[in-house]
């Protein structure tokens, strides 16, 4: 449990403060809005300081707008591997107090490979921007400015690389993303000022991936001992559609739910998480939505705990959604 009794808390839902006045279990606290206590979830409640780190102060008059820089490359150096690289802008408010203005965000690739990539921004699940380019070897490429005010908005950087020259035993391309953290981008940019360093990264991936090894097979002896030999490229089209977003209550997935236990309803429901979690696996989906409600918790703790265990999941986040409240989890695939 991070928080303790008389800690000044945020309500995530209603952007309120209010201060922790019971400790109600491990996953649970009591928290005082204006008077009013009510039991909150942890993951529901922040400490109040990034809101007021990323507040809009009061407009500023006669400031020059930071000029947008055209799409560029240019030699850099650095840890190797593929990164993002964040350089905070900082600028004074009208009180003289220095704060960060905007973020320039530059693709970092330490590779001796030339790659084409596509780049989404998504803000709150809707994409905000798109661009396709090529960065080459040991270089750097300028992709945007992301605004202080934007993080508030749960930006998602998703990428789609490939080879340019393709080579052997490397795959065709190379589906990757970064989801923007507004409390660890607020301790970084700290970090950096205590350092007197111009700008923070965050890893992509070290190597471009290697294709799986695939053994190959004379199946003539096969055919011609009459067996039926199937395209196995074409195996895909025959699989169920897999679903982006899954609804986990029990009157979604079956009639009359009161007639089953809720041992036996929490049974069809991870049945049916694992089924479409495979199907998402199957027709490479970058991510799965799951809406398992808030109730006691129990489904969501049981889903997550199967989460932890699967080697194609990149990450997971049980965050407020405007559609959903904090009653769905968002899954990454590798």
């Amino acid at each position: 449990m991070k928080f303790q009794v008389g800690d000044k808390v945020l309500v995530r839902h209603s952007n309120e403060e209010g201060e922790v006045v019971d400790i109600i279990n491990d996953k649970m606290v009591m928290v005082e809005v204006k008077g009013v206590r009510f039991p909150a979830y942890s993951d529901q409640i922040d400490f109040p300081y990034f809101k007021r780190f990323t507040e809009k102060k009061p407009a500023k008059k006669n400031v020059e707008m930071p000029r947008q820089e055209p799409p560029q490359a240019r030699k850099i150096s650095g840890q190797p591997g593929i990164q993002l690289s964040f350089f905070p802008v900082f600028d004074k408010d009208v009180f003289e107090d220095e704060v960060v203005d905007y973020y320039k965000i530059y693709l970092v690739n330490q590779t001796p490979l030339e790659l084409n990539f596509g780049y989404w921004l998504r803000l709150g699940g809707v994409t905000d921007m798109e661009l396709s380019s090529n960065i080459h070897a040991f270089s750097d490429f300028y992709l945007q400015n992301l605004s202080q005010e934007k993080l508030n908005d749960n930006p998602r950087l998703d990428f789609d690389f490939s080879l340019v020259t393709p080579v052997a035993g490397k795959v065709e391309h190379f589906e990757v993303s970064h989801k923007v953290k507004p409390k660890q981008v607020f301790q970084k940019t700290e970090e950096l000022q205590k350092r007197q360093e111009a700008s923070f990264s965050y890893p992509l991936f070290d190597t471009f991936p290697d294709a799986p090894y695939q053994e190959s097979l004379d199946l003539s002896r096969l055919g011609n001992a009459g067996f039926k030999i199937y395209d196995a490229g074409k195996a895909r089209q025959h699989i169920e559609p897999a679903r982006s977003v899954i609804d986990l209550h029990a009157e979604k997935l079956i009639d009359r739910p009161e007639r089953l236990t809720p041992e036996e309803i929490l049974a069809l429901q991870l049945s049916t998480f694992e089924k479409y979690f495979e199907l998402a696996v199957l027709h490479h989906q970058p991510t799965l939505v799951v809406i398992h409600g808030v109730g006691t918790g129990r489904l969501r703790d049981e889903i997550h705990e199967i989460l932890h265990t699967k080697k194609e999941v990149k990450s997971f986040v049980n965050q407020y959604l405007p559609a959903y409240g904090y009653g769905a989890t968002e899954v990454f695939f590798r």
